[in-house]
């Protein structure tokens, strides 16, 4: 019997699961608060996590 259960997602190897991360842009507000801007990991579009691969039976690496 095979195993058809659908692998957990793993880490995203880009970002080690940082997805989202609050860059400061060096200015002050008019209340002395650090403006941020916050980015997002591409490879993961912010989730950090990716699909696992699949390895098929009989499949050539």
């Amino acid at each position: 019997m095979t195993d058809r259960t659908t692998p957990a997602p793993r880490i995203c190897p880009n970002c080690d699961g940082f997805a989202t991360v609050a860059i400061t842009t060096g200015s002050r507000d008019r209340h002395g608060h650090l403006r941020t801007v916050t980015a997002n990991c591409r490879a993961c579009d912010g989730l950090g996590t990716v699909p696992a691969h699949r390895v098929r039976e009989g499949a050539r690496a």
